[in-house]
């Protein structure tokens, strides 16, 4: 299991709902601010996947079937 960073299991969907709409309108000065909001939603799948669940579709996480 992954450690627990505290940042994370203090958000609230709220807060994790305005993380994805600003995902979704795109609309950052610069791609680094993008960047840093996507490792962001991909942090809180992995830990609190409860919250994620409704916006996986911007993380284009697929699963993979190597056989």
């Amino acid at each position: 299991m992954l450690p627990s960073d505290p940042k994370i299991a203090a958000l609230t969907p709220e807060a994790v709902a305005q993380l994805a709409a600003r995902l979704e309108q795109d609309t950052y000065a610069n791609a680094f601010d993008c960047l840093q909001d996507w490792h962001l939603l991909r942090a809180i799948a992995f830990q609190r996947p409860e919250l994620a669940d409704p916006y996986i579709y911007l993380l284009d996480l697929q699963a993979w079937d190597e056989s």
